[in-house]
């Protein structure tokens, strides 16, 4: 696996292993232990999976109450995948980073707690798994709006279809202090 460094710092883009051959390909998809020798030591509790159509935009979504690890791919198709930094004091604080993770590149993206999650469809349609580090509780879902200007995120499309919750996601600037560097590293999240 090879792991590349993006200018979040603790966001990752994994790039696995793939094997080809004339019946197709094969590849670990997910590895406790290939993930421990890079240093994630997370444990993933569930795994979603959704299936969007092109021009769909789902996020800016994280998880508090302890927040959530998330591991990202495409499964079919092609997104646009972002990542928020939303940790009061990181000098990355409101900078994202976006990748196109796609069926045929297989490439995953790895957010740790902090970090708010989105992405939009650029093909017909598009299939997304992503593990997660605890458990959905709705209570502890927030939001963050998608066209905050303050973030300025360049996604792929200029008229996406988003559901009405995400239509009324307060802007960076109006979100509680959940995740600062300094409780992060209370709770051991660094």
């Amino acid at each position: 696996m090879q792991v590349i460094k993006t200018p979040l710092p603790g966001v990752l883009v994994l790039q696995p292993t793939v094997r080809y051959d004339v019946r197709g390909y094969f590849l670990e998809s997910y590895s406790a232990r290939t993930l421990a020798g890079i240093g994630i030591h997370d444990t993933f509790v569930q795994d979603n999976h959704s299936r969007s159509t092109r021009g769909v935009l789902r996020g800016l979504h994280y998880q508090v109450n302890p927040g959530q690890v998330k591991l990202v791919r495409a499964i079919s198709g092609t997104i646009f995948d972002v990542a928020v930094d939303i940790r009061h004091g990181s000098l990355t604080f409101g900078h994202w980073f976006g990748q196109t993770l796609s069926s045929d590149n297989h490439l995953q993206m790895y957010i740790p707690v902090g970090f708010a999650h989105g992405f939009c469809v650029v093909t017909e349609a598009a299939e997304i798994a992503y593990k997660c580090s605890t458990f959905y509780v709705p209570q502890d879902e927030r939001g963050i709006a998608w066209d905050d200007p303050d973030i300025g995120i360049d996604w792929p499309v200029t008229t996406p279809l988003i559901s009405e919750r995400d239509q009324h996601n307060p802007r960076l600037a109006e979100i509680a202090h959940d995740f600062s560097e300094d409780r992060l590293k209370e709770r051991h999240f660094s």
